[in-house]
């Protein structure tokens, strides 16, 4: 009441900003990104143990097709809210800068966000998404529809990331130290991607085939998007966090990996990539775990008798793989094949091989001799299996993605986990519960929408 003088001043936080410079949320986005997709609890438990790349020998229940609501809660809050949030921040705030490849790379988590947001969900807010206190029920939009946002998204991104337009803070940017040409490299594979993975609802091979011709997509597992971890926690990759600083040593190798690698089934040559993505048991075998089993640790399998992840696989700096060259290479070979861009079976062949050989080369260059041989050998008439058969055992320790492909493709024949709660390997995450009450009628609309309901094994759009 006595005194008003330089109010305004003496209760200012000289230390709060008015703005944040746009490159500033970038690190943060793609940690976040990364750490949800590896954390063992998310991309272990509902993508890697479902891709039947890992198996459990202790609290399985996630194996066997019982998620955790907390996990898939948040899942969906991390995607939204520290991703696709920061990324349309920093759009806004880039456009307030001038800054094109800032507005760019913002466009491409974006996009990255709201693909993997329902690649694992199905339909979800897009449209009316991200639009704070003036909208908190947001409808959800169609799959469909998504993605055909997300390709408008990153088609402005990849004319934005010109590195004519500018720089990148290399400080800000953990994912390519500023290099604003393997952005661009990223946001059109990425887009090409999602034409893949749309292409049996919506196929369109004139776009698939303008970015061959581009020169844009990724030429070299250097071109990878990548987040490479630190050497310690809580900087170093969430399964080294878990599996080696947590001890926690239940996530093993699944027995329908190692049985592919030891040529035990499927007819495939000897694959020098088993001893690094697993390790030898206590009888200095490399043995997997079927999926499921409800009784475990059990004299069967155990924690001594079933092969550990591979040590190559629990390095603390052990990359997050946004998108790798690998992958690109054998959608390339789909796409050739399915003649969507050129080439025929001759560039399915190539793309093919190539991505088998960089497979190895990303499993600590492991020896390939041999393997390129009796039923590896592309032959057109099993092209789809042979193709997403060794996508998958590329995609290995890559949870959600091995796990979306797989049911993208089919391939390989997977076994539904023993004593699961059902008899099929999950299509979708449920939507998290606080969505009924929080977003109810829009979430009501949406569930209408899925063939079965919210249920984990009801499809979602792409699905063949």
């Amino acid at each position: 009441m006595s005194c008003d003088k330089d109010f305004d001043e003496l209760n200012s936080n000289p230390n709060d900003p008015t703005s944040v410079p746009a490159e500033l949320l970038l690190g943060s986005m793609i940690r976040s990104t990364g750490n949800v997709m590896y954390s063992t609890f998310n991309g272990g438990d509902m993508g890697a143990c479902w891709a039947q790349h890992f198996s459990k020998v202790q609290y399985n229940d996630e194996e066997r097709y019982i998620p955790r609501e907390s996990a898939i809660g948040n899942v969906w809050a991390v995607l939204y809210e520290s991703v696709a949030a920061d990324a349309n921040a920093m759009y806004e705030l880039a456009v307030l800068e001038e800054n094109m490849v800032a507005q760019g790379a913002a466009l491409t988590m974006k996009a990255y966000a709201f693909l993997l947001l329902t690649d694992l969900y199905g339909d979800i807010p897009f449209t009316e998404a991200l639009q704070g206190a003036t909208n908190i029920s947001p409808v959800y939009d169609s799959q469909q529809t998504v993605y055909n946002g997300c390709l408008d998204l990153l088609d402005e991104a990849i004319s934005k990331l010109n590195p004519a337009n500018g720089s990148l803070d290399s400080s800000q940017d953990i994912m390519y130290g500023g290099d604003v040409s393997k952005w661009r490299k990223f946001a059109a594979s990425l887009k090409f991607r999602a034409l893949m993975r749309m292409s049996a609802k919506d196929a369109r091979p004139s776009e698939m085939q303008a970015l061959v011709n581009s020169g844009l997509l990724f030429s070299s597992s250097a071109d990878d998007a990548n987040l490479v971890y630190l050497s310690a926690a809580p900087n170093a990759n969430p399964i080294y966090e878990s599996v080696v600083f947590g001890t926690r040593n239940e996530w093993k190798v699944n027995s329908a990996i190692v049985d592919r690698m030891d040529g035990t089934v499927g007819g495939f040559p000897l694959d020098n990539r088993l001893p690094v993505i697993a390790q030898p048991n206590a009888d200095g075998e490399y043995r997997g775990k079927p999926s499921g089993i409800q009784d475990v640790p059990s004299v069967t399998y155990s924690y001594a008798n079933v092969s550990p992840l591979g040590e190559f696989y629990l390095r603390p700096e052990l990359p997050a793989v946004f998108l790798s060259y690998t992958e690109l290479q054998f959608l390339l070979a789909e796409a050739a094949f399915k003649n969507y861009i050129s080439g025929g079976n001759a560039a399915a062949a190539a793309y093919y091989q190539a991505g088998i050989e960089s497979s190895f080369a990303d499993n600590d260059n492991a020896d390939i001799a041999g393997y390129y041989s009796g039923s590896v050998i592309y032959t057109p008439g099993f092209a789809m299996e042979q193709i997403s058969t060794q996508k998958w055992l590329a995609l290995y320790s890559q949870g959600f993605e091995a796990w979306i492909e797989w049911r993208r493709t089919g391939y390989p024949a997977l076994t539904p986990a023993i004593d699961g709660a059902f008899n099929e390997i999950p299509s979708r995450l449920t939507y998290p519960v606080i969505e009924q009450s929080l977003n109810a009628a829009n979430y009501n609309a949406a569930v209408s929408n899925l063939p079965g309901g919210d249920k984990l094994t009801s499809p979602v759009w792409w699905m063949n």
